[in-house]
């Protein structure tokens, strides 16, 4: 809440599917209090630290960038472990909002003026939606080893046209897994949880979907993957159902090449473990120049890791989400960094998200290419769909006018 009564809301997301490297997420580890996921301590934080100092330092609601270096200050470490990067991200955000609002501002076009504050030049686009059609790895039932399998639309069509896509191809593999008397429940993040025999089964599923509607693959969309390789990773070698015994890394990377030849990739995600760096430099070499090689484990929203894998060229998009790094001037600054390397830049929700639209406006304020929100199914996921189908039609709205 603002002097002049202006109030925003802010909630942060949890990540069922953390990287080693992320921001600490503040909870309670009282196992006899919500079996330990409490956030009482992170509450208090907000309450008892954050708020007194902000309050007392009369800190000017439009100065994101010093009032994200004070909440830094406050909590004194590097992973954000004092006051948790979930309290830190909560009052980061809602700062953002409420001067979005004072400001008599979009809160899309506010993070563009924040962005180009900090040496961001965007134009105000709606990014391309990666829509996770089929869940499996840690967002799954214990089906599949890949965590994630994705219907991507074409970038040269209007969102409307992506969104109709995406769900009504999402509504077809449904109607496909059904027939074929398999599990079709959800699984966290909306996309659907079968069991099938291999991780390839699930991309020949989506490409039977595809093909019962009026899409083409490669003309119409394309498929990607966020194989989370990490949770499969062990003792040196790769164990996924589709191969035997387990692979290594030079085997996986061609597991890759095969994949991409029969099903024409346009996204490839956390493909290797999340230290592997020479093998991500070998990935980016062999495939780079015709998936977009996504870190997500292996950057963590981190600029530290950034940096590293600018310099080793291990990968040419990143996976940002704030809720990794901690605060709305840090993922600002890591954002600049990719793009100023080149790198394509990918918004992202949580497996634990909440109904909370801001990374809708959150991605279009910093240019993204695409985001990353799910499944067209439920509540938390459709809600940011929706956002960006509003804020598509201010756009046009404004483009006619102009």
């Amino acid at each position: 809440m603002l002097d002049t009564g202006t109030i925003a809301i802010a909630s942060v997301p949890s990540g069922s599917s953390k990287g080693a490297y992320e921001a600490h997420e503040l909870r309670d580890n009282d196992d006899n209090r919500y079996r330990g996921k409490g956030v009482l301590r992170a509450v208090q934080n907000v309450n008892q630290v954050i708020a007194p100092n902000l309050v007392s330092s009369n800190i000017n609601p439009f100065s994101q960038y010093e009032i994200d270096k004070r909440l830094l200050e406050l909590d004194g470490t590097k992973d954000k472990s004092n006051l948790g990067a979930n309290s830190i991200l909560a009052v980061s955000m809602a700062v953002l909002k409420t001067a979005a609002i004072a400001n008599n501002s979009s809160l899309y076009g506010w993070v563009g003026q924040i962005a180009g504050q900090l040496g961001i030049t965007t134009g105000t686009t709606v990014p391309t939606p990666i829509f996770n059609m089929i869940n499996g790895g840690l967002h799954g039932a214990g089906n599949l080893d890949f965590q994630e399998f994705f219907v991507i639309p074409v970038s040269n069509k209007p969102y409307a046209q992506k969104l109709q896509m995406g769900t009504e191809i999402y509504m077809v593999i449904g109607d496909s897994l059904a027939r074929r008397g398999a599990i079709h429940s959800v699984g966290d993040e909306g996309g659907y949880a079968p069991n099938l025999f291999t991780n390839a089964d699930a991309l020949e599923i989506l490409v039977e979907a595809i093909k019962q509607t009026p899409y083409q693959i490669g003309r119409d969309v394309f498929l990607g993957l966020d194989v989370a390789a990490t949770t499969f990773y062990q003792n040196g070698s790769y164990s996924i159902r589709d191969k035997t015994p387990g692979l290594t890394e030079e085997q996986m990377i061609e597991y890759y090449r095969e994949l991409n030849s029969l099903y024409h990739l346009a996204v490839l995600e956390d493909a290797l473990h999340e230290d592997a760096w020479n093998g991500w430099k070998k990935l980016r070499g062999a495939l780079g120049d015709q998936i977009a090689i996504v870190g997500d484990d292996l950057l963590a929203t981190n600029p530290e890791r950034v940096d590293k894998a600018i310099a080793e060229e291990a990968c040419n998009a990143i996976l940002f989400k704030p809720n990794q790094i901690g605060t709305i001037t840090e993922t600002i600054q890591v954002v600049k960094k990719s793009r100023d390397a080149g790198w394509k830049l990918v918004a992202s929700h949580r497996s634990g998200e909440t109904n909370d639209t801001f990374m809708a406006d959150f991605a279009v304020g910093l240019g993204s290419d695409y985001v990353k929100f799910g499944a067209p199914a439920r509540g938390e996921r459709v809600s940011k769909y929706n956002r960006l189908s509003a804020i598509d039609a201010e756009l046009r709205a404004s483009q006619a006018t102009a």
